[in-house]
């Protein structure tokens, strides 16, 4: 038997549909992607007569890539006992299996060429690797499922995006991070949803547009935003897993695209540009239910919000701090959380308010009825992002968190601040014992170690502002 026939992973007849389009559409090579710790797609590409092993058997992947910091660098002892998280299958650098998911096939459409399937990275003796983000996501669902709920999340997304000057590629450049591409503003920006600045941004945007929606993306619109360059794409609710997998792809495709028509996009939250403004990632969510299919959401009497939703809104609120390291993965996300900036400073709600965390929307009995948490970085992994939203939303359900009232001035009302920095939010998520009981403390501890070995890197440089402030003037 097949590694995938002995343990259960997905069916022949998938499989076989899978081979199927491989050989009508003349496709030559498969990129089969992992979706690692910070959301970023590793893999590894085959050519197509390797195709049915690979859907059968998998691909090997060594163990190393799941413990790398934001640099690709190995953080883990990984030729210590136990790779130094204590799992054997972990040492030496050993290899995972990279199991292909036949229902995320994809034909990337700017490479015809290649086909696309996400990965879950298995150990050789059948486990799911425990440090795998999407599988996280999958057992949070089931125990949303389990609850008697789905979980709809839809995305709304801002980046920037840049005309590329010089991919800075000289033997100098490379590194632990590379030297970042030097790059020109599309628009001056500030001219907040003017036809105008969408006139500028269309030549690019366009390219972008045709292949998103040549991969079925549910893409709804296209937005200037407020800063220079600066765009926002928005998509049509989906499941949570559909959900986080089309940001996983979405990032990817904008990221692959502009870079072949001369572009940089960026999802970094705030970068070193004149007059910039930061990027967010809101997520607006609802519960359904799964023998009616109704949004459990939906107030009564007169009401905008159920108590259920209260509830959910409540756990999101009570667990705001711990959450930012899954909302704000980042060093620089933590620039964006300012008084005043339409972006939230404190774990405050409020209905169709733009300045709070939670932002209720919709009217009483109104079915789209949602929480859009304006928390998050477009940086964020998607799957740790959706599934700390939907576990705290749970836990609030479950021990009937009470959110307080809306508020009507959020940058002045009395509730716990944000995390003002990585280092803050690492340790209000490392003294989470809901965190800890929810996503198990190996896991916890298997990020905090990766976050606070990036936090290390950046407290050992000096910057910028360092040497102009000091160099002189001591």
């Amino acid at each position: 038997m097949s590694f995938c026939e002995q343990h259960g992973l997905h069916s022949e007849a998938a499989r076989a549909e899978v081979l199927r389009r491989i050989e009508a559409e003349d496709i030559g090579v498969i990129r089969l992607v992992f979706p690692d710790q910070h959301g970023i797609l590793r893999g590894k590409t085959i050519v197509t007569s390797e195709a049915r092993r690979a859907l059968r058997e998998g691909v090997a992947m060594t163990t190393t890539l799941l413990l790398k910091d934001s640099s690709h660098r190995t953080v883990f002892p990984v030729f210590t006992a136990g790779g130094g998280i204590g799992e054997p299958a972990l040492e030496g650098g050993a290899d995972v299996l990279l199991i292909p998911d036949p229902a995320t096939f994809q034909v990337l459409p700017w490479a015809p060429h290649s086909g696309w399937m996400l990965c879950e990275a298995h150990f050789p003796d059948g486990r799911v690797a425990p440090y795998s983000t999407r599988g996280l996501l999958q057992r949070v669902l089931a125990e949303a499922a389990e609850a008697g709920f789905d979980f709809i999340a839809g995305i709304e997304v801002e980046f920037h995006l840049f005309k590329l000057l010089d991919p800075r590629l000289a033997p100098e450049d490379s590194g632990q991070p590379g030297t970042p591409p030097e790059v020109a503003l599309l628009t001056q920006g500030y001219n907040y949803l003017t036809e105008l600045r969408y006139d500028q941004l269309d030549p690019a945007l366009e390219i972008i547009r045709r292949e998103i929606q040549a991969l079925g993306l549910p893409l709804r619109s296209m937005e200037v935003e407020y800063g220079p360059s600066q765009v926002e794409f928005t998509f049509q609710a989906q499941g949570g897993l559909a959900s986080a997998d089309l940001m996983m792809l979405f990032r990817s495709a904008v990221k692959q695209v502009a870079r072949r028509h001369g572009y940089h996009a960026s999802f970094m939250c705030r970068p070193k540009i004149p007059n910039v403004m930061s990027s967010g990632w809101h997520l607006h969510q609802s519960l359904v239910d799964r023998v009616t299919g109704r949004n459990t959401f939906i107030g009564g009497d007169g009401a905008l919000l159920s108590d259920t939703a209260l509830h959910y809104l409540g756990g999101l609120l009570h667990h705001a701090r711990a959450a930012a390291v899954f909302s704000t993965p980042t060093i620089n996300g933590y620039r964006r959380y300012r008084p005043y900036s339409l972006a939230p400073d404190r774990a405050i709600w409020g209905i169709d308010n733009r300045g709070v965390m939670v932002r209720a929307l919709g009217t009483p009995g109104d079915a789209a009825t949602r929480l859009e948490n304006r928390v998050g970085e477009p940086a964020a992994n998607p799957y740790l992002y959706l599934a700390s939203q939907l576990a705290f939303g749970l836990d609030g359900i479950s021990a009937k968190r009470d959110p307080g009232p809306s508020a009507d001035t959020p940058y002045e009302a009395a509730a716990p601040m944000l995390p003002r920095s990585l280092a803050e939010a690492v340790e209000a998520l490392d003294a989470s014992e809901a965190a800890r009981r929810i996503f198990g403390s190996g896991f916890i501890d298997y990020l905090l170690r990766i976050k606070r070995a990036e936090i290390a890197r950046f407290e050992a440089e000096v910057t910028a502002w360092e040497h102009r402030e000091y160099f002189e003037l001591f």
